[in-house]
């Protein structure tokens, strides 16, 4: 086990530089830019998502951008739209703040060497460290993500098995029904509903409509600070955890089903074992394999894209909205940095989900399997 995990962290090196390797030449190529967003922002034509960016970017350049009566341009601004009038000199002190009077490659190679040390840099509109901006942003992607697959596997897995062993029962017919109806509604439409409903919207007002905690968070007690974390969190986990929560029942119920029918449990029968023994000491550690196996995509899902939704509609400044408002804005080391933690979690999931599987069967043996 110990050579399968020194491989599986030598492979995450590679997989990693190759991530951020294609992102980075994705982004060389795409339209728009940093330095065209402060363009933008001067000439006024800046709208939409891209001027939320900070005005004290536009500000900080406005006064010493224009230069009355310039006609002839250098080749270096001629290549951004909408530069016909300023200093050439203003275009190069962008680019120079923004890093882009450097080669590309070199750009990426010192990129590569600052996240080694989790150096993000700083935000190009935000004025703040951008590992900053994402120890701000964390707790509430974490707290989604980690409250949703909890409850999604604590409530799914029992439920999918009763389903397996009453398979065709009237209460395997109409729970199936329920996840069913529950699968097909998407997560945004049935927060909004709750809103609707629940916060206010036109029947009660039970929970709040924004945010983490309560304003007044610092001064409750302890155990009121707890209960006002998951009076904010009902909803959002409500609505993230539907999909989520009728897909694991299914594949729980399923797995088990496909297992019942094998050899080994009619041998396991004959034998004299009871039902409880033939369930959870043969069945569940085979039919929880492929249960295990969805574990780094349900985790990763809910904790990044999956909660992007669900934050703008519950107002929940996350690193899901984050990532979202920084790809429009061009904030490029934001961009970056939210895609590297992304990948980093991802790869270390799927590696804690390998050990699991020896937790569930001590049978399987990594070290004699490839990379």
């Amino acid at each position: 086990m110990t050579a399968y995990l020194v491989r599986r962290i030598l492979f995450m090196i590679p997989t990693l530089l190759g991530i951020m390797f294609v992102s980075f030449v994705v982004v060389q190529f795409a339209p728009g830019g940093p330095v065209e967003r402060v363009i933008a922002q001067l000439s006024g034509s800046d709208t939409g998502a891209t001027s939320r960016i900070s005005g004290s970017a536009s500000g900080d350049f406005a006064g010493r951008g224009q230069t009355p009566g310039a006609s002839a341009l250098d080749a270096n601004t001629s290549k951004y739209r909408g530069a016909q009038g300023l200093d050439p000199e203003f275009i190069k002190s962008l680019e120079k703040q923004f890093g882009f009077d450097k080669p590309a490659y070199e750009r990426f190679a010192l990129m590569v060497g600052n996240f080694i040390t989790f150096d993000f840099g700083k935000s190009y509109f935000r004025d703040t460290r951008v590992i900053d901006l994402i120890k701000e942003k964390l707790p509430v992607s974490m707290s989604l993500g980690i409250w949703i697959t909890l409850l999604t596997y604590l409530i799914s897995i029992p439920l999918g098995i009763r389903k397996a062993v009453g398979d065709g029962s009237r209460f395997d017919v109409w729970t199936s029904g329920i996840v069913i109806i529950g699968y097909a509604i998407p997560g945004f439409l049935f927060a909004i509903l709750l809103i609707v409903l629940f916060a206010g919207g036109s029947f009660f007002d039970l929970f709040p409509l924004r945010g983490l905690t309560s304003d007044n968070w610092a001064q409750l007690s302890w155990w009121r600070k707890i209960l006002d974390y998951f009076w904010h969190l009902t909803l959002p986990i409500l609505a993230m955890g539907l999909s989520a929560f009728a897909t694991m029942t299914l594949l729980t119920k399923n797995s088990f089903l496909d297992e019942i029918r094998k050899q080994y449990v009619l041998t396991a029968r004959a034998k004299g074992c009871t039902e409880r023994q033939v369930l959870y000491g043969h069945i569940f550690r085979n039919a929880m394999l492929i249960v295990i196996a969805g574990f780094p995509g349900a985790f990763v899902s809910a904790f990044f894209s999956g909660s992007l939704l669900i934050e703008t509609i519950f107002s929940l400044d996350g690193i899901g909205l984050l990532g979202f408002e920084s790809v429009l804005n061009r904030d490029y080391p934001v961009v970056f940095a939210t895609l590297y933690i992304f990948s980093l979690v991802g790869l270390v999931v799927n590696l804690v989900s390998d050990l699991t599987y020896t937790w569930v069967d001590p049978r399987i043996d990594f070290d004699t399997r490839e990379v």
